[in-house]
């Protein structure tokens, strides 16, 4: 039993900080990851809670063993909102609060995760399955990710619905163990389904950059965790080493996927008087781990849409070299032209600067002419919507954001951006502007390869 659970342990662990490490900004990839990685506490807390016996455990997992359903409903809703508005977010706000509240009646209720069924139990149950199914059906009807991902999505959600009965309500029908084993496979599905989503969203490739975690991840489980598990093996049943097993599987998990922001910490520790150093060391090990995400051949098949959705992330990623490697747009035959030109070698980080010039030119070409260098006018809408919030780097909105630092007109688009232009206008005047520059770009693809 120690070893089956070690490896849902290890498995939901590992996929949960796989997911957070690809992008923490995105609430998506923080909701799976709080998912999966409290489903594989459920799991450690489980095991151990059969092999000590404890009372307090049992009343401990019925409160924790609702959190992955709660954090799934909440990226069920995040596929399905619509759009960036604040409205979208207080009804996923308040959706995920009611269900969690209810979810935490049916804990109370139950008082803990043994038998016999109580109706505690079943409201819990219906908080999470139903909740879930609603939100799924709401996900499916808008169709953000692609369809295979939506149908991925459907069948694992269906099948986590069913699962989660027989994760709440261990009756002893089916084995503990057995039941968050089979669970712990519904919500790695998940997991991977909304990796495929992110993956696709971005126009990066998924398989090359998670085989390389998975195989790393199963090195260290097998070193650290088969060590332990050799100890359980000749002393038998064992509180103290059950716990020792799954905290040494944490720990040697998340220093293996969370690498380079450790790294970033102890640079941080070692280098604190060269920030240069700090900052050079940092890109050099995000270009690294960019590099396994760029997709072969990005720039096949690709609709209007992907082209200018695509356009859209290039531009949010201006200054953001790492993830300028991995987009697809670096395939440009424009930039094809540009390295030859130049006589540049055709390598990742060359193609990357490449299309940041490429970038920068179009955002340039929508600067009025004759104009000045600032303006509020509807004419410079669309210029200014871009270059101070990504070339420049202006952060009007940004929480305790300040004009410190900006040069005399950077500091005037950040006072009218502040005092006279919501958040929402912005946003989509770069969507329309980056629209228009995905035309052009699309447009002279398609000129050069005819």
């Amino acid at each position: 039993m120690a070893a089956a659970s070690a490896i849902v342990f290890a498995l939901s662990w590992w996929l949960g900080l796989y997911l957070l490490a690809r992008d923490p900004r995105k609430p998506v990839l923080v909701f799976a990851a709080a998912g999966l990685t409290s489903f594989a506490t459920v799991v450690a807390l489980d095991a151990v809670r059969v092999v000590s016996g404890s009372d307090v455990l049992s009343s401990v997992e019925v409160f924790v063993v609702t959190l992955p359903g709660i954090a799934w409903l909440a990226v069920l809703l995040e596929l399905a909102r619509p759009g960036d508005s604040e409205r979208g977010r207080s009804v996923q706000f308040a959706v995920v609060a009611v269900t969690a509240a209810i979810a935490v009646l049916g804990a109370v209720m139950a008082g803990s995760v043994d038998g016999p069924l109580r109706l505690g139990h079943g409201v819990m149950v219906g908080a999470i399955s139903l909740s879930s199914l609603g939100a799924l059906i709401v996900a499916l009807g808008t169709a953000r990710p692609p369809r295979r991902v939506l149908a991925f999505v459907a069948v694992a959600t269906l099948f986590f619905a069913l699962s989660n009965a027989i994760m709440v309500i261990p009756l002893g029908l089916v084995p503990s163990w057995l039941a968050l084993a089979a669970t712990g496979v519904d919500v790695a599905l998940l997991g991977i389904a909304v990796a495929m989503s992110d993956a696709f969203d971005e126009g990066q490739a998924l398989r090359a950059d998670m085989r390389r975690s998975f195989v790393a991840m199963a090195l260290v489980a097998v070193l650290f965790g088969g060590q332990v598990l050799f100890g359980l093996g000749i002393t038998g049943r064992n509180t103290a080493l059950t716990v020792l097993l799954f905290t040494s599987l944490a720990v040697a998990i998340a220093v293996q996927v969370l690498a380079g922001p450790l790294a970033g910490l102890l640079d941080r520790l070692a280098f604190a008087s060269a920030p240069d150093l700090r900052a050079d060391r940092d890109e050099l090990r995000r270009t690294e781990a960019a590099l396994p995400r760029r997709a072969a051949s990005p720039l096949d098949d690709v609709d209007d849409e992907t082209f200018v959705r695509l356009t859209r992330r290039a531009l949010g990623h201006y200054n953001d070299l790492p993830r300028l490697v991995t987009s697809p747009l670096t395939a440009l035959p424009e930039i094809d032209d540009r390295l030859a030109a130049r006589g540049a070698p055709d390598q990742p980080l060359e193609r990357a600067n490449e299309l940041r010039a490429v970038l920068a030119e179009r955002i340039d070409r929508l600067k009025p002419r004759d104009a000045g260098d600032f303006g509020t006018t509807e004419p410079w809408r669309y210029y200014n919507s871009l270059y101070f919030p990504y070339v420049v780097g202006v952060r009007a909105y940004a929480q305790n954001a300040t004009a410190a630092g900006l040069d005399p007109l950077a500091r005037e688009a950040w006072k009218w951006l502040v005092t006279d232009v919501p958040q929402r206008s912005l946003h989509n005047w770069q969507n329309a502007a980056a629209r228009l520059i995905a035309v052009e770009l699309r447009g002279q693809s398609v000129d050069v390869r005819t």
